[in-house]
């Protein structure tokens, strides 16, 4: 599905390669819908020189069809051409020419003599290839007033995509409906509106599909878009053959109906089938009745289990079921369905490395992040409490620490201070008496009863020092 002859990824020294967006790398066919790779463009001869049918691509892929060339013009892939068109002339691409293109007129059951082959008129000029441009910038725009339009004729269809013809003098509206349309009146209001022809053509919703393109749920291109040309119909049979669960959301495509690839599988499925027995629903045995309660197409195993049992299933070969139904037709019963179930060893591949990666989820990392930073937070909180804490205690001793010449000094006789529990003289939280923001009493800073006075001559040598145990009388007193 890549550009054969490299049109699109093909440059000279020192300039970038023409074509799409992806500089050269056209290897998925993106730049072209429903492309074919011209493995023969290369051959010097043609099998057959009186051949000169070629296939002409319209809007980057949406539109096929045959031209001859009567003039044998030199043509290559993706070269811009003049054909012939219903009214005037239309601007297409070389997509194939050779032998190629009779497997495609095989394909779509088109022969050398149809009538409704039109010829190539001559190689696109630079006028042309204005015009045809002016036209695919208009599209865009055309295609939202188009829709504006038909809603507001209250019509119940849906357009797709325009299209303009090569000399500008046409304009081909595609469009999907449930019902039939009557849209005489729209056409009159787009024909006054663009001051175009203007052809309605209705399609369905698989070749919108085809014609927008799009990615599918498996990640890849549509490949109504790329290189699936024959629409076949999708029935809910090929769901229930393959043992798919109904879902309409998972079944269908973008084109809202169920997906073209639920028949490529079909077959295979419809094969394995055959060696399946019919009808089979119930095993009887000695320990009771099995029911049937899955089928495994591809591996051959259906499993069974017990009428008023969950969770313990017996998985049995085709040719043991089989089997087991000739012996209930005979009259005869299994004694337990556990002599014939099927156990598959579990291979341990050492040589591989353990993902450690992949045992690490997003929420256990997202739950480490989240303690780490309460941590931190807490942390900073704590530090900056016991800081304050620390620096007031640091303020209040530093005023009520006496200087430190004078803590080595030896003390006089001390005279015992009242109790600081006591409540007229000591006690803290005694407003009367022993508050320490109180300036009577046992205030601490106050200059009567501060701790940090010289009591007594501070030169003599200290005495023995009463034990404090209450509140005591001097002994000149």
């Amino acid at each position: 599905m890549g550009c054969g002859s490299g049109s699109c990824g093909t440059a000279k020294e020192g300039e970038e390669p023409a074509g799409c967006g992806s500089k050269g790398g056209c290897s998925t066919g993106s730049c072209n819908k429903n492309n074919v790779s011209d493995w023969l463009a290369d051959m010097p001869l043609s099998f057959n020189e009186n051949f000169n049918i070629v296939e002409i691509a319209f809007k980057k892929g949406s539109r096929k069809g045959f031209y001859r060339n009567p003039e044998h013009f030199d043509l290559h892939k993706g070269q811009l051409v003049v054909v012939e068109a219903a009214q005037g002339f239309d601007i297409g691409e070389v997509s194939i020419q050779g032998e190629l293109v009779k497997v495609q007129m095989k394909k779509h059951k088109v022969t050398e003599r149809d009538d409704t082959i039109r010829n190539i008129m001559r190689m696109a000029t630079e006028a042309d290839i204005n015009t045809f441009l002016d036209g695919r910038n208009k599209e865009n725009e055309t295609m939202v007033r188009a829709r504006a339009i038909s809603k507001s004729q209250n019509l119940q269809m849906k357009i797709g995509d325009v299209e303009y013809q090569g000399d500008g003098k046409k304009l081909t509206i595609y469009y999907t409906a449930d019902d039939r349309v009557d849209f005489r009146e729209l056409v009159k209001v787009f024909a006054r509106d663009f001051k175009v022809k203007i052809e309605m053509r209705q399609i369905g919703a698989r070749q919108e599909a085809a014609r927008i393109g799009g990615m599918g749920t498996c990640g890849r291109e549509l490949c109504c878009s790329t290189w699936l040309q024959d629409f076949k119909s999708v029935t809910t049979q090929a769901v229930r053959y393959q043992n798919l669960a109904i879902n309409t959301e998972k079944m269908s495509g973008q084109c809202g109906r169920l997906k073209c690839c639920l028949n490529y599988e079909l077959d295979t499925y419809n094969d394995a089938l055959k060696k399946f027995p019919k009808n089979v629903e119930k095993i009887e045995t000695e320990e009771g009745v099995a029911v049937l309660r899955k089928t495994e197409i591809l591996k051959k195993q259906m499993w069974f289990e017990y009428e008023g049992t969950h969770g313990s299933p017996f998985k049995l070969d085709v040719e043991t079921v089989a089997e087991l139904i000739w012996m209930n037709k005979s009259g005869k019963k299994p004694a337990s369905l556990s002599n014939y179930n099927v156990v598959e060893e579990t291979i341990v591949d050492e040589s591989k490395h353990d993902d450690l990666v992949g045992q690490v989820s997003l929420t256990s990392l997202m739950e480490k992040e989240r303690r780490n930073r309460n941590k931190s937070r807490s942390k900073g909180q704590s530090s900056g409490n016991r800081d304050n804490r620390g620096g007031r205690q640091e303020n209040r001793s530093n005023e009520n620490r006496p200087a430190q010449d004078n803590r080595n000094k030896p003390q006089g006789d001390r005279k015992p201070q009242g109790d600081r529990t006591n409540q007229q003289g000591g006690n803290r939280n005694n407003p009367q008496g022993g508050n320490r923001n109180n300036q009577q009493g046992g205030n601490r800073n106050n200059q009567g009863g501060n701790r940090n006075r010289p009591q007594g001559d501070r030169d003599k040598p200290q005495g023995d020092k009463p034990e404090n145990k209450g509140p005591q009388t001097p002994d000149n007193q």
